[in-house]
Order: C-alpha cells, then structure tokens, then sequence
C-alpha cells in the first residue's frame, strides 16, 4: 500500500513539473518573439519594413526632400528623419489593409528608428547655406535597396574633410565629433594596424588620409627615439621593429639598416619568403621603387621583375648540346633557389618553353634529366596516368603500358626508327 502511494505521489509531481514547464516555456517564447520585433526596429529598420530607394528615386523620379521631409530643418541627428505615414500615405493607400504586405513584414508594426550617431551636424545649415544637394554626401543611394547596402551612403571622413579642411570649414575633432572616446576610422581597428600601418600612409597609397587627423609630431613619437640622430627623410629614416615571437614592439637602432632586420644572406633567399609572403615584405618596401633598385622590369615573371642573374649575357642558349647556358649552371647548383620563384616540378610556362616533351624523341629537346635518369627505378609512369612526368612528357604513347620503344618509352625501352 505504501509503495502504491509513493507511486501515486511521484506519478503526481512529475504531471505538475511538466505542466509547469510547458507554460514558462510558452510565456517565454512569446516574449523572445516579441522582444525580436521590438529589438529589431532599434538595431535594422531592414528588418521590419520593405523599402527600395532605387524604385522610388531613380524609377519614379521622388525627390529624398520628398519622403524625408523633415531633413530640411533638422538642426541635430538625433532627430527622427524618417518618412511618417502621412507621408507615404500621399503615394500609398495606407487604409487598404490587404496591401499593408506591400510594405510591411507579417507581424511587424514597429515604429522606424533613426540611426544612433554622436556627430554635431545640422541638415539645415548644409541644404540652406551651403546650398548641399543630397546627392554630395549620401552617394551611390539611388541604387541600391537600403542605405546601408551602399559603400557611400553615409558620408565618409573623406567626404567631410573635402569642405573641413580649417580654411573653408572647421575640422578640429570638437567641431563635428561629440565623443571622442575610442574614435578610430575603420582601418585602425585591424589586429595588426600597428604593424601594417605603412600600407595607408601617404607615401604607400597616394592620399592623405593621415593628415585629417595626425601632425607630423604624432609620428616622431615612435619613429624618433632619443638615442637615434637622424632626420627621418626616406634615406635616413628609423623604423620601430615589431617581432614576431614574443609579439613585442622594440624600438632598436640597429634594425634600422637592412642587414640587421635579415641576416646577412637574405639577399640570396629572399624570393623564397617574397614568393610565399609578399604582403609581409610590403608593410616596409615598396615594389615600385625598394625591388627595382635590383630587379629589372621585362622579366619573366607574374610581377614583370627578374633578377639581376637573369639579364646577363649568355644566361639562357637555345639549341640542343648548347648547356642551357648560366641558368642551368646556377639550377643544377642550388635547385631550391630557382624553386622560390619558379615551379620546378615542369608547370612553371616560362620553364616549358624549352623543357617540353611533346613528341618523345630524344635529342630534339631541352636537356632536364642527366644520362640514365632513374633508368633503373620502377617508377610510378608504369602504373597511373597522373604520373608528374606526363606533365612534359605529352607524346601519344607517353601513358602506362605504353608499346616499348615508341616515344616516351623509348628513353629507356630501346627507341625505334621512325
């Protein structure tokens, strides 16, 4: 009887748990749902209505001032510039509830929010004194959906300092920013700005960005330590070095010159780190003039640079029993140095020029492969297709099982007159 009851008692509290769950569940589904259409309205106006600029603007012909009616005498962006329906009910028949989907998601009524911003700007100065269209600070908007699809749609740094540039307009950070805690530009915000920052200097991009924001006294803070005498031109200039392994800026003189930031051989291995990590060779030197100081333009390469070992007389000779010339000197020497460059498992196109085998004769092309060239090994051509050698060996017999003294095969099965 008594284990009947605490059957009855366990069976009971189970029933109310799962009752009890069900509901909090339901509640809190119900408020998740909710709080997504009301956190929506304040993080992506996208989210709760349909809109298309470029059909209102550049298929109907509508006017911004048309629809945003209120930007004329907006004096602060934390006013809420967004069409009401009062307007949009001059074009639309917003009491026709069977055309509401037109506009709006199933569900979503929220209000519209205007973006949050911490910028001083008055609409009405710009339209009404300075005589702005919106077209010059909103770009690219008639054509796209939203605002926010288009790289320009908000003004960029850019776009204002072209009129603040302290002669025609202010550009002290005070005079547009209102918070100037944690102001960056986007670029600065990267992990490894620091390191890269040359990229987005004058000097590497042609523009002056940094100049909107930084004097040359904020660059002498890092690039003029006290025990360093030079005068920071670009043929005497101190670089601070950032080192990969303990990840720790050091300010260090002796790296200033390039055989100290490399070791003393770098010059004859560094197309092996340039072919792999050029970008990294690019946060301190410039293609167009560092490399050129030894790589002629006209090579052979993807960059259009050769080395210097490349422009000498004699480097390649064509023709059979010629030798190759320097270059084939220098590849049966050091192999892997010709590798940082050029792909020397037969792919490379300015290699198969001459090292090409397309009709399996022996003596009628380049030499690659010394007398008795693994005569003796098995080899992996005997048994698949996919073999590397067929990659230059590209005659009609030059496949497993080949017939025995046809082309290819010839090299080693005795050759046949043809």
């Amino acid at each position: 009887m008594k284990i009947a009851k605490f059957y009855l008692l366990m069976f009971s509290g189970l029933i109310i748990f799962l009752v009890t769950t069900a509901y909090f569940y339901k509640d809190a589904s119900v408020k998740y749902r909710l709080g997504k259409v009301f956190s929506a309205a304040q993080d992506d106006n996208s989210k709760i209505i349909k809109f298309n600029h470029k059909i209102h603007i550049a298929d109907a012909g509508i006017k911004c001032e048309d629809c945003h009616t209120a930007s004329g005498k907006s004096t602060s962006l934390k006013d809420n510039l967004n069409p009401k329906k009062e307007v949009c009910a001059t074009c639309h028949d917003v009491k026709d509830k069977k055309d509401c989907s037109l506009c709006h998601y199933d569900g979503v009524f929220a209000k519209l929010k205007p973006a949050k911003s911490e910028l001083i700007f008055s609409h009405k100065y710009h339209i009404e004194t300075e005589k702005k269209k919106c077209a010059d600070c909103h770009q690219g908007i008639e054509a796209v959906k939203f605002a926010k699809e288009s790289a320009a749609g908000m003004p960029s740094m850019e776009s204002c300092v072209t009129c603040h540039d302290n002669k025609k307009a202010a550009n002290d950070c005070e005079a547009c920013h209102s918070n100037l805690t944690n102001l960056h530009p986007v670029t600065h915000r990267s992990p490894n700005f620091l390191n890269e920052h040359k990229i987005n200097t004058t000097m590497e991009s042609g523009k002056n960005n940094c100049m909107m924001c930084h004097s040359d006294n904020f660059c002498q803070a890092c690039h003029s330590p006290s025990k360093f005498k030079g005068t920071n031109t670009k043929d005497n200039f101190y670089a601070p070095y950032y080192t990969k392994e303990g990840a720790v800026r050091t300010d260090r003189t002796a790296l200033q010159k390039l055989t100290n930031a490399h070791d003393l051989n770098y010059k004859f291995t560094h197309g092996l780190d340039a072919n792999q990590k050029s970008f990294e060779c690019k946060t301190c030197h410039s293609e167009q003039t560092f490399c050129a100081n030894c790589h002629q333009n006209g090579g052979e390469l993807i960059s259009g640079i050769a080395p210097t070992s490349h422009q000498i007389a004699n480097f390649t000779t064509f023709g059979v029993n010629t030798g190759g010339g320097k270059h084939s000197e220098l590849a049966k020497r050091d192999i892997d140095a010709c590798s940082s460059c050029h792909n020397t498992e037969g792919r490379d196109p300015v290699c198969i020029r001459c090292h090409y085998d397309n009709d399996g004769v022996k003596g009628t092309n380049a030499k690659t492969h010394e007398y008795g060239f693994m005569k003796d090994e098995k080899g992996i051509w005997h048994n698949t297709q996919g073999a590397v050698c067929y990659t230059c060996h590209t005659d009609a017999n030059a496949k497993p099982n080949g017939i025995a003294g046809v082309g290819f095969c010839g090299y080693c099965h005795g050759q046949k007159t043809r």
